[in-house]
């Protein structure tokens, strides 16, 4: 009976026997342990169909026979033999696929990442050894260090420095004095990616343990003061979205005292400006449709600015010295633009496509500065650049500071303030306008995209000083940089209700803002 159990245990375990050094054969087992195995030897063997094989299975094209052969299955659904790669007739392909599950994808990143560190291309070498390190497997530390004897190129060296050095820290059996060596190379990298590897073993006893966990507080030093600069960076990013639809607010709300409520629906016709221009550049002039934002900018400068003028002439100059009429006046005037656009493009969102080159982020260290942010933020500066050198340098800002300074002095000089108004509130409009442009790269374009920047508006307008460009622009970026360090202590919405109670004390004691304009009229 004993000799028929053994016999019986054979015959079961034999075919496995054989196949177990075998990497192709542990690649067709089945099992997961197995292919785990296999996907390791495979990438050590030296197999020159490794890194096909390897591909395959981790696109899901890899399949096996009965008899362990593996087959790779093309995009057209048919089979060739992985070693061979002679097409394999239907009847024979009674294939299996090679399943795998998250522990094999990790070895498997981690092998190809090996297979691709002798790439001849340097980007291709560069990423292959960034894959070895975020999978930090000790499998892959000889042909990290095959690879390392060969390196010319600087970049890619440390990189696969730091994937050896996360390989060997995460590896138990490593010697000690290697893992002591590993952490400081990590600890130079200093990204999160590197304190995740020292952190997995800071809590060990010894002096690995020890060294890490000094490495961990050094990196998390580091990250806080990365951390800030981004919050600063995520500041001057809202405080330029802010300037841009507080700017042409400071030019009407100074110049004229009105309190325009429909300001936010110039924004919004701006955005819909942008939608309009970029759906007949598609389709008529697609050749150009990249640089359709560059053809919106004046084109939403142009509507939003001429419909400023037809609400400055037909409604706005009635209402001058009645500013409780002008704030009613113009809030019923934002509901029918709101209504006029939900009837014309519908209640949903229009799709506002975003170029390729407003696209993606760039890393400056520990700093994440996104493509579509950062121009906007010049954007701005530009526009309140070009503002102010109209205001200094044309005739019609002349006039306007003028009226500003002094509406009946302006006029008994002979300065027509009425038209000055219908000038400045189309200015005022169309930079509104432009604003839109901008924000619909960010935000949704609808009906009500206008309304969630009213009132921040008039809040940048007033702590800046009414009026004045450089207020404007300074109170932006301040309101912009203290929501979002409020934001992650005090939440979204209680971070703004804080803001506007330390706005309504600022105002308290400086009525006029940081910056107020001076003149007879004003100081009078």
């Amino acid at each position: 009976m004993l000799r028929l159990l053994a016999l019986l245990l054979l015959l079961l375990c034999g075919p496995l026997v054989a196949h177990a050094d075998d990497p192709l054969a542990e690649l067709a087992s089945g099992s997961f342990d197995t292919v785990r195995q296999g996907v390791e030897d495979l990438a050590q063997s030296g197999n020159p169909n490794a890194a096909k094989i390897l591909s395959a299975l981790q696109n899901g094209q890899l399949y096996y026979l009965p008899d362990h052969t593996l087959l790779i299955q093309a995009d057209d659904g048919s089979y060739a033999n992985a070693i061979t790669g002679k097409a394999v007739s239907d009847d024979d392909a009674e294939a299996r696929s090679v399943r795998i599950n998250n522990s094999i994808r990790s070895v498997l990143d981690a092998a190809l990442g090996s297979l691709r560190l002798f790439d001849p291309n340097p980007s291709v070498r560069l990423n292959a050894a960034g894959a070895v390190f975020d999978a930090h497997q000790p499998a892959a530390i000889p042909a990290l260090d095959r690879a390392l004897a060969k390196e010319t190129d600087s970049a890619v060296k440390t990189r696969m420095q730091q994937a050896r050095a996360a390989a060997v820290l995460s590896d138990p059996g490593a010697a000690q004095d290697a893992r002591l060596a590993a952490v400081p190379v990590l600890r130079a990298r200093g990204d999160e990616a590197a304190r995740g590897v020292l952190a997995s073993v800071a809590d060990q006893p010894g002096p690995v343990g020890a060294a890490a966990k000094a490495a961990v507080a050094s990196i998390d030093r580091v990250l806080q003061l990365w951390s800030l600069a981004q919050s600063v960076y995520y500041g001057i990013s809202l405080g330029s979205v802010l300037l841009l639809a507080a700017a042409g607010l400071a030019i009407t709300f100074g110049v004229m005292g009105v309190i325009n409520m429909a300001h936010g629906e110039m924004v919004m016709l701006g955005a819909y400006t942008t939608f309009v221009v970029q759906q007949v550049m598609h389709a008529y002039v697609p050749s150009l449709y990249g640089g359709s934002l560059l053809v919106a900018i004046p084109m939403a400068f142009l509507v939003a600015g001429l419909i400023g003028v037809v609400i400055e002439r037909s409604l706005i100059r009635w209402l001058y010295g009645r500013p409780l009429e002008t704030l009613l006046a113009t809030w019923g005037l934002s509901l029918v633009l709101q209504q006029v656009v939900r009837s014309l493009f519908g209640a949903d969102n229009r799709n506002v496509t975003t170029p390729d080159w407003m696209s993606g982020a760039t890393q400056l260290g520990g700093l994440t500065l996104t493509w579509n942010r950062t121009y906007i933020i010049l954007f701005a500066f530009l526009v309140m650049a070009a503002l102010m050198a109209a205001l200094r340098y044309t005739p019609l800002g002349l006039r306007m500071r003028a009226v500003t300074q002094n509406r009946r002095m302006a006029a008994a000089m002979g300065i027509r303030t009425p038209w000055i108004d219908a000038l400045t509130f189309g200015l005022g409009s169309g930079v509104a306008g432009i604003a839109g442009v901008a924000l619909s790269q960010i935000d949704n374009v609808s009906p009500n995209l206008g309304q969630g920047y009213i009132i921040d508006s008039f809040m940048v307008v007033v702590f800046g000083g009414v009026g004045n460009l450089w207020g404007t622009t300074l109170g932006a970026l301040t309101l912009g940089i203290v929501n979002k360090f409020l934001e992650p202590i005090a939440g979204a919405v209680l971070g703004k209700i804080v803001v506007l109670v330390l706005l309504i004390l600022f105002v308290q004691r400086n009525p006029r803002g940081m910056f107020p304009l001076k003149g007879r009229a004003v100081e009078a």
